[in-house]
């Protein structure tokens, strides 16, 4: 013998069941949207320190410092030379420590974690005492370790002579020719005349803001906030 439910209890099991498919679907689209995007609070933190470290930048400009290469022995961590003098490098550095982010013991930390990552031996270096060396005195003071490291650990962004490439707080080094290179980081005011973001940096008379982006050839391109924000 066969057995038929009536009508009036199909339906209801029928619109149970297509409404439990609707929620668990309606759960799926919302974990997956939570898994594959940051989170509004992520993005806020991001969004401060950026703002914090374009306002650290462009306040370098109100310091006077003489413009001097020398190796000088400094503390490690949260070492600096002289406050009235530095080079290119020192500006980046003092800017991100403004921040919280102390790049001389970032850098020193993975030189000592990953050290075929960085020149074994910088040629002319009276203070380099071999080959695995690493000194935290004049490494992360250093264009080049800087670049590797900002590659590592931050963002590498396009090398273009695209305007639209560009952002506050990215930071941009350039080859100036004859070996030498240099650093700097984009801030959030404009060139009245070119329209281009404005560049924080030290190449011989102190931290100025000048429209320079594309003065010089760029080597290199990146955006790094912290490790605390890359995780």
């Amino acid at each position: 013998m066969t057995y038929f439910l009536p009508q009036f209890l199909i339906r209801p099991f029928r619109a149970c069941r297509a409404l439990a498919l609707l929620l668990f679907l309606l759960v799926s689209v919302f974990v997956h949207s939570l898994q594959g995007s940051p989170s509004s609070q992520d993005r806020g933190a991001t969004q401060r320190v950026l703002e914090r470290l374009i306002a650290a930048a462009v306040e370098r400009t109100q310091h006077v410092v003489r413009y001097d290469p020398e190796y000088v022995r400094i503390p490690y961590p949260g070492g600096d030379v002289p406050a009235s003098t530095g080079v290119c490098t020192d500006e980046v550095i003092r800017v991100y420590r403004a921040v919280g982010i102390d790049l001389q013991r970032e850098m020193h930390m993975d030189i000592l974690n990953q050290p075929s990552a960085y020149p074994r031996k910088w040629a002319g270096n009276p203070h380099s005492s071999g080959a695995a060396s690493t000194d935290t005195n004049i490494d992360h003071r250093r264009v080049l370790n800087l670049m590797i490291f900002f590659g590592r650990h931050g963002e590498s962004l396009p090398l273009s002579a695209d305007i639209r490439d560009y952002h506050p707080g990215d930071i941009v080094t350039w080859n100036l020719g004859g070996g030498i290179t240099h650093i700097g980081i984009v801030v959030d005011q404009t060139s009245p005349q070119s329209g281009r973001y404005l560049v924080v940096h030290n190449i011989g008379r102190g931290p100025q803001m000048e429209d320079v982006l594309f003065d010089w050839k760029i080597i290199g391109h990146y955006r790094y906030l912290g490790e605390s924000i890359r995780r």
